[in-house]
């Protein structure tokens, strides 16, 4: 099969879904639709995100792969809709729910939209029992939080649940939410611009330094969403500390560098310049197209940053479009 690109982080919402809130108490996500395909995701009664009917339309968006030159494209769901502060029993009811939502969207895609699955990770057993139905009815993996309240991905149970996704050979996107920064990064969305790419550092970091990645199997295939966030650009500070400082050591065998072939992230950085010196550090084995489609700070035509590329060569802007989606998925060829 020879296909142009895949795209491998994106987005979906329903059209509608079960009102949570009356189920359980509490704010939890709805649609308010406003007419003309547009429509508004809320929290209770705050506006959370404008959205469109790409979101839940497979037409609108096989139109816009067209338009792109995308020819798969895989869904996930927002990470709003994790729950992972609530019980367990009510997130894995909201991943369920959402978990089949998708499958129900990728069939009317006909054949060229897949999807990532949802999980509980705040309980670890509930999570490997959720991924494991999903994958079997028919999800390529899991997209996961880079944490869970105050636990980061080098939590025992979290590298429990890794353990069991490269048991089950599923894929694992792991995308950036519930922000740091507080009041103090709520002002024009530097939630989005400024903390979110440090919290995905904070979670290779956490990999790296916490030993996780010393535990966990080889053949788990892992990726960060928006280019690993800040992890390339300052890989060298990381790498400086951990050779000058045993304090900065952690628990890691090897220094940070070394664990670049361990992990993929997507090009969702917006820049030719940071598109560059991410194949760098990272290696054109493992970068992949990643949009973030079809949200306001995704990629507005999917794959152009990487197609108008000057200098890459074109054995590595096929990897970039194409072969390295393909291995990460766990698709034929």
């Amino acid at each position: 099969m020879n296909l142009r690109a895949i795209d491998m982080h994106s987005h979906f919402f329903p059209r509608e879904w079960e009102d949570l809130g009356k189920r359980f108490g509490g704010e939890w996500p709805w649609m308010k639709h406003l007419g003309g395909g547009k429509a508004v995701v809320m929290m209770g009664d705050k506006e959370f995100r404008p959205v469109y009917s790409a979101c839940w339309d497979a037409a609108q968006r096989l139109e816009e792969m067209d338009r792109d030159g995308v020819d798969l494209q895989v869904m996930c769901a927002t990470p709003v809709l994790f729950a992972y502060a609530r019980p367990a029993a009510q997130a894995l009811y909201c991943a369920q729910l959402f978990n089949d939502a998708g499958l129900e969207l990728a069939a009317t895609g006909q054949g060229r939209l897949k999807t990532l699955c949802q999980v509980p990770l705040q309980d670890t057993d509930v999570a490997c029992k959720e991924l494991t139905r999903a994958v079997k009815a028919g999800h390529l993996g899991v997209q996961i939080g880079n944490h869970v309240g105050e636990r980061d991905l080098d939590d025992e149970g979290i590298v429990t649940f890794l353990q069991h996704c490269a048991a089950e050979g599923a894929a694992v996107l792991v995308h950036p939410w519930d922000m740091m920064g507080g009041a103090r990064t709520a002002r024009w969305m530097m939630g989005w611009t400024v903390s979110m790419p440090a919290e995905t550092q904070l979670s290779i970091v956490a990999l790296i330094l916490g030993g996780a990645f010393d535990r966990l199997p080889k053949n788990l295939r892992l990726c960060f969403a928006h280019g690993g966030g800040s992890f390339a650009f300052l890989l060298g500070r990381l790498e400086n500390a951990w050779r000058n400082r045993d304090v900065a050591r952690g628990k890691s065998a090897l220094p940070p560098s070394a664990y670049t072939d361990r992990f993929y992230v997507d090009s969702a950085v917006f820049d030719p310049r940071a598109l560059r010196l991410l194949v760098e550090v990272m290696g054109e084995d493992r970068v992949m197209l990643g949009s973030d489609y079809p949200f306001p700070l995704g990629e507005q035509r999917v794959g152009k940053l990487i197609r108008d590329m000057e200098g890459l060569p074109a054995d590595a802007r096929r990897k970039l479009l194409v072969d390295n989606a393909r291995r990460f998925l766990g698709l034929r060829a």
